[in-house]
């Protein structure tokens, strides 16, 4: 790429680069030629050469000093860019007033895509029972749009390392190789998504006026699977039968009122996707779809992933 053309690219600034979504999303944001700046905690800009760090500047990116939680740095570092994009976890999302603050006050930021990268959390039915998981995106998202800021919301459902390397197997860290349980009737269907694949489209929206002020929803084919036909597909790969042990809905509440926490939040998460079909129950403007946007993007398919697992 040019000097000139790195020039126009925008610029920029990833909060949450030291975890894994969003090392990802810098690593994108670099290999797709923008200049890109990572917000770190004090303690890891003193550690720079840090295997989380590392390999980032050695990519090009700039480190930046500062918090959610120190209002000057997070101006300071807003205004050098383009883009904000905040990868951090669920817990910190309200720590995002802070910086939704800085990019109004700031005036210079054309995107920005907050801590989402779930479920769409307008269209859950499990609120009142989530703890606060999805009101506190909605809450952010209400701040964002009251200030007027230009935003893309990034909605991709279930990480692939997240239930899939069980099998949606709760309390398992490998696919079952004999019984499996079965959430529901077993055909809802739920979506998985690799974390670096989330990263590249989600580069992708950043400069794209179709997805200005909307929802990037990502059900990318070969990645929408119901519990059935996830248990097909791993019985064909192991050349056997499992024994399938069906959980009714009824039988799965139980389970979600009896269990400690964060057992808890993944029967949750379960009967959210794989009985009250939250992920793909209702319709999508295909148009925003990101297979559909950017079809050149390359991602992983359960498939694939499920032959590593073999």
């Amino acid at each position: 790429m040019s000097r000139e053309a790195a020039r126009t690219r925008s610029r920029v600034l990833v909060v949450g680069a030291t975890g894994r979504l969003g090392g990802s999303i810098a690593r994108a944001s670099l290999a797709a030629g923008h200049p890109t700046f990572a917000l770190v905690r004090p303690h890891h800009f003193a550690r720079p050469d840090s295997p989380v760090l590392g390999p980032l500047v050695a990519a090009g990116a700039t480190l930046l000093q500062g918090s959610l939680e120190d209002y000057s740095s997070l101006l300071e570092a807003v205004c050098q860019v383009d883009v904000v994009i905040c990868a951090v976890s669920t817990k910190q999302v309200l720590e995002q007033k802070p910086l939704i603050r800085a990019i109004k006050e700031a005036g210079c930021v054309k995107r920005f895509i907050p801590a989402e990268f779930g479920a769409d959390p307008t269209k859950v039915q499990i609120c009142g029972m989530d703890y606060g998981f999805y009101e506190k995106k909605i809450e952010i998202r209400h701040s964002i749009e009251s200030e007027g800021i230009p935003h893309t919301y990034i909605c991709c459902n279930f990480f692939m390392r997240y239930l899939l390397p069980s099998l949606v197997q709760p309390g398992l860290d490998a696919p079952p190789r004999d019984e499996i349980k079965i959430f529901g009737e077993g055909n809802t269907k739920g979506v998985f998504v690799k974390e670096n694949d989330v990263a590249k489209f989600t580069i992708c929206t950043i400069e794209d006026p179709r997805t200005l002020n909307k929802t990037l929803y990502l059900r990318p084919p070969g990645n929408v699977f119901s519990m059935n036909e996830l248990a097909d597909l791993w019985e064909s790969k192991l050349k056997k039968s499992l024994k399938r042990l069906y959980v009714t809905e009824e039988q799965l509440l139980k389970e979600i009122h009896d269990a400690p926490f964060p057992l808890k939040m993944d029967l949750i998460f379960i009967y959210s996707a794989f009985v009250k079909g939250d992920h793909t129950y209702f319709e999508i403007d295909l148009s925003m779809e990101g297979t559909q946007l950017y079809p050149h993007v390359n991602y992983t398919t359960v498939n694939e992933y499920l032959d590593t697992l073999v």
